[in-house]
């Protein structure tokens, strides 16, 4: 009787390549969840756009969104906008003293706040404490059918859950965002001044001398890009979570992350964008701190 066994060098083989084949379409899946996510969310906020022209939004709709997105987010923004500036100070000033450069702390300090930290701070305390509340709670209404109901009535459920919490993320986080960075610069005067004792005058002249209003632009006009992606990322999560406390609960973290990278991503993209635009406008460089 012949032996039709298979040698064991071939079926290694086989066993590697049905393990490559596996990974790559693993890779594929991947990718074509992503292309279509983006696609998903890109269709969902053409339509938010589209009823943010379409139709005037009611004042009793409005108010309820900008004080739980603007007002009740204020405490905690502040908060760490002081306390950022404060570590800034800690841990830029070993290092501008053992150059002889305690006085020029505050333009390091003010400067990194206004162009960066307090647009993605700001952006970042808004997507965890708002972002996910605003993906739970429209989690919850797509798991009990609320949203479903409202569809049934023949009313949009974008106009009236989306547009609001869109034009509250808008138009308030330029708000927070000043609100951090006058915090930030703040917390690294008094800690500089009070406890490092360098000389209030040489803070702000250097200060104001470093720093020019297209810095201060720069932040504002990138925190309208992350208030739009969190609005548009957290309620896209909200209307599309999965069923049950866990769909409701994994929107809501997805939600956060999302935003969060997001955020990042954008502010590369914009701060490389307006660094070119501020060397168009400013074509003799930056200014020295020496």
């Amino acid at each position: 009787m012949n032996s039709t066994a298979i040698p064991q060098s071939e079926q290694t083989a086989d066993n590697v390549t049905g393990w490559f084949a596996n990974r790559v379409a693993d890779v594929g899946d991947m990718a074509i969840t992503a292309v279509a996510g983006i696609g998903d969310v890109t269709l969902f906020a053409l339509r938010t756009v589209g009823w943010l022209f379409a139709r005037r939004q009611r004042r009793d709709v409005l108010m309820p969104s900008f004080y739980q997105i603007g007002v009740l987010s204020l405490p905690v923004i502040a908060l760490t906008g002081l306390f950022i500036g404060m570590v800034l100070a800690v841990q830029s000033y070993a290092q501008f003293k053992a150059l002889g450069l305690q006085t020029r702390l505050g333009s390091v300090i003010n400067l990194s706040l206004i162009r960066e930290l307090g647009p993605v701070l700001a952006a970042t305390m808004l997507a965890g404490r708002v972002g996910s509340a605003m993906a739970a709670e429209l989690g919850t209404m797509r798991v009990t059918e609320q949203i479903d109901a409202l569809e049934s009535m023949g009313a949009n459920p974008i106009y009236y859950l989306v547009v609001p919490r869109f034009l509250g993320c808008l138009v308030l986080i330029p708000a927070l965002t000043i609100m951090a960075d006058f915090m930030g610069v703040l917390g690294g005067y008094v800690y500089s001044h009070a406890i490092l004792g360098i000389d209030y005058h040489h803070y702000w002249a250097n200060s104001r001398a470093y720093i020019d209003s297209f810095d201060f632009f720069m932040g504002i006009f990138k925190s309208f890009f992350f208030g739009a992606a969190i609005a548009l990322v957290s309620c896209h999560h909200g209307f599309h979570c999965d069923h049950g406390a866990q769909g409701v609960g994994r929107a809501a973290t997805n939600a956060f992350v999302h935003s969060f990278v997001l955020i990042l991503v954008l502010d590369l993209f914009l701060g490389i964008g307006l660094n070119n635009v501020q060397d168009y406008l400013r074509p003799e460089g930056p200014r020295s701190l020496l």
